[in-house]
């Protein structure tokens, strides 16, 4: 068997093994400074990346490095409460091992949320932009020889952005009086924030939302056939200009995350039970 597949095999099995008969179809990985919106599961089971066979670890701030299953607002999940990125050093396999472990668990939706910054000057901090779609400046996770047991050679990506989630999201955040925006997220690799003259570039080229996660992982989720819905909570606005009063902090990324986990929240609420 091809070591790649015998590696998700063994940790979606030792999983499988700690959800003792759970069988949840949806997932959830929550970025930078959203861990807390696991805090509402209820009758959590907690998984540690670290007691997981072949798996890394969270080494990000604000990543807490669990899996976690229970359930969330009437719905059972499983939730990654903290991701893994290509800057960490981990090769794009590795970054997106738990999407993979995740289709061989039953997952039929993946929920991704991120924290990013704001190219699109209508966006603040504090917002809630729904992903439309995205601009992958990182290495594809497919290069390599093709995991035929999980995906075709050429996957489309014409909507890796699930539209009928895209729609009861819409929905809901008018039900609930949500203000949610919309936009295109560029990944790029990191851990170096952009300069000025990269976010002028980026924006002129379509990008609202700058950051360095997600797309690896709706990549492979989409590969798998896994239905994407995509979210990012605005952290910073994103400088355009060289003055030296401009500075970007991952800590104060965190920190602003946690200012929209409630709405996060509340938007869940009301579309899990719905799906």
């Amino acid at each position: 068997m091809d070591e790649r597949i015998a590696r998700i095999n063994k940790a979606a099995d030792y999983i499988k093994e700690r959800l003792g008969g759970r069988k949840p179809k949806v997932a959830l990985i929550l970025g930078s400074g959203l861990g807390p919106i696991a805090d509402s599961v209820k009758d959590p089971i907690v998984i540690p990346y670290k007691e997981i066979p072949g798996f890394p670890v969270s080494t990000a701030v604000g990543h807490k490095g669990n899996f976690l299953s229970g359930t969330l607002h009437g719905v059972q999940v499983l939730v990654m409460q903290g991701r893994f990125h290509y800057y960490e050093g981990y090769p794009m396999e590795t970054v997106t091992i738990g999407v993979r472990v995740f289709r061989q668990l039953g997952i039929e939706f993946l929920f991704v949320f991120n924290a990013a910054g704001a190219a699109n000057p209508a966006f603040k901090v504090g917002d809630m932009v729904m992903i439309t779609d995205h601009i992958n400046m990182m290495p594809n996770p497919l290069i390599g020889p093709n995991m035929e047991e999980f995906g075709p050679r050429f996957p489309d990506m014409t909507c890796p952005y699930d539209l009928d989630l895209q729609e009861l999201a819409r929905e809901s955040a008018k039900k609930l009086g949500l203000d949610i925006h919309e936009g295109v997220y560029f990944g790029s690799t990191g851990p170096t924030y952009e300069t000025p003259a990269e976010v002028r570039f980026y924006r002129s080229v379509g990008a609202d939302l700058l950051g360095m996660s997600t797309i690896p992982e709706v990549i492979v989720a989409r590969h798998c056939g896994i239905r994407v819905f995509g979210m990012s909570a605005v952290t910073n606005v994103c400088n355009t200009s060289n003055k030296p009063t401009n500075f970007n902090d991952g800590h104060d990324v965190v920190l602003q995350a946690e200012k929209v986990v409630i709405g996060i929240g509340r938007l869940l609420g009301e579309m899990l039970p719905r799906l």
